[in-house]
């Protein structure tokens, strides 16, 4: 017996067979957590989508809001985003979806959609541990804001080559009654008097469309859809700008300084011109200084706020233009040089120094269109020309580019743009 209790081989056998357990369950634990951590990553996107589309544009739930009065649930969006929320999961394999509510809360301007869930995933090799489910809970909240107040503040391109005809029909006219065939209605004033020769009286003469003219209507139109859409007469505030009333001072013009009246807005933006020059050629044709207006229209638009009060409100840059720069640059032109001439796409960094401070920028782009019969198009804007639209989309905030032809509606496009930024809800945790 002495010798039984003594004998000490086959220790480590037994030691595996006792560690082996624990071994394989910790093992396990760590993989069914890491799965069910990848379930939870699911149900959370699904979570978060349903409570995004109870509060959506247009949604039953936010049309029932608009009509309440006061505050208190909004019985109609509880449905949408349950409804939703289903949809996004049904049959999947991986999990048992146990409990899912939903509310949605109008409370002091605000609309809050929550969705909550509770769901348990199967374990694998946890199980040798006894533990045969996990549980996953969670919870997604989308904050609308119903009066979130935003100041926009339009730039409009007017120098000397939006002058162009608004529509190929539009250029074909100009160029079939110009004797040296010039699309462009340059608009030339000589010592405060306008020229009646000049090829902006005969645009007019000859009711052709340019595309500043759109532009402007597009710009007042807009207003409506500013007024139409607010919750109180101070939640926007709307200013219009331009690069200069001539070429001689070529310094960005504050058209209207920020305003809650959108019908003043609505009249001075309507009466934007195009750019005088006092000659053809003037200064090398150097009007179109995208790196300055940026810089200096940044300087008008003040700190970017949260949207939360009428102190704080969000800043919204609304940039209309063709997308083609020309102005002295004798450094860092992105293109080449004419002496210090810079003819090039805009340079996106000036774009991006905004939106690094806080500001959303909304590009509309108004397609260059070629000229095919210009020399001056031929040699120095047909190479970069598949460009522009390019650098256009780069300057824009996230999904707030649009690129239109006058022909197609420059209106409807600055409209679409506008209602993109105002019914962006926000998904808060």
């Amino acid at each position: 017996m002495r010798r039984f209790l003594a004998d000490r081989s086959g220790n480590f056998g037994i030691l595996l067979a006792l560690l082996l357990v624990p071994v394989i369950g910790a093992a396990g634990l760590a993989l069914d957590y890491s799965n069910a951590l990848s379930v939870k990553t699911k149900i959370q996107g699904a979570a978060d989508a349903a409570a995004l589309a109870a509060v959506a544009e247009s949604s039953p739930g936010v049309k029932q809001a608009f009509a309440m009065s006061d505050d208190g649930e909004v019985s109609i969006g509880v449905a949408d985003a349950i409804t939703f929320f289903k949809a996004q999961l049904e049959s999947d394999p991986d999990f048992t979806l146990d409990e899912i509510a939903a509310k949605v809360v109008k409370k002091d301007g605000r609309l809050y959609s929550i969705v909550d869930y509770r769901a348990t995933v199967k374990t694998t090799l946890s199980r040798i541990l006894g533990k045969d489910l996990i549980s996953v809970v969670g919870q997604a909240i989308v904050e609308y804001q119903t009066e979130i107040y935003r100041d926009f503040f339009l730039l409009l391109d007017n120098t000397p080559s939006m002058g162009v005809g608004a529509t190929p029909k539009d250029v074909a006219k100009m160029v079939a009654n110009t004797p040296d065939n010039c699309a462009f209605a340059c608009h030339i004033v000589k010592n405060g008097v306008e020229d009646k020769n000049s090829y902006y009286n005969l645009a007019k003469k000859l009711g052709v469309t340019t595309r500043i003219n759109v532009v402007a209507q597009a710009a007042a139109a807009l207003m409506d859809t500013a007024k139409d859409s607010r919750k109180n007469s101070n939640q926007y505030r709307m200013a219009v700008y331009s690069f200069g009333e001539k070429a001689e001072d070529t310094k960005l013009l504050e058209v209207v300084s920020p305003t809650t009246n959108l019908g003043k807005a609505k009249s001075a933006a309507a009466k934007v011109e195009l750019m005088s020059i006092p000659k053809q050629g003037y200064d090398n044709d150097q009007q179109t200084d995208f790196d300055r207006a940026l810089t200096q229209v940044a300087e008008k638009m003040g700190t970017a706020g949260t949207g939360m009060t009428a102190s704080s409100p969000e800043k919204i840059l609304f940039f209309v233009s063709d997308g083609v720069g020309d102005s002295y640059k004798p450094a860092n032109c992105t293109k080449k040089l004419t002496g210090g001439r810079c003819q090039e796409p805009i340079d996106v960094q000036y774009c991006n120094l905004l939106k690094s401070k806080g500001y959303r920028i909304a590009v509309l782009y108004t397609t260059y269109l070629p000229l095919p019969t210009n020399d001056w198009y031929k040699s120095w804007i047909r190479p970069f020309q598949n460009e522009i639209p390019q650098r256009m989309k780069a300057c824009a905030s996230p999904d707030l580019f649009f690129e239109v032809s006058p022909s197609e509606g420059i209106s409807d496009a600055m409209t679409t743009l506008f209602k993109k930024i105002v019914n962006t809800p926000l998904l808060t945790g």
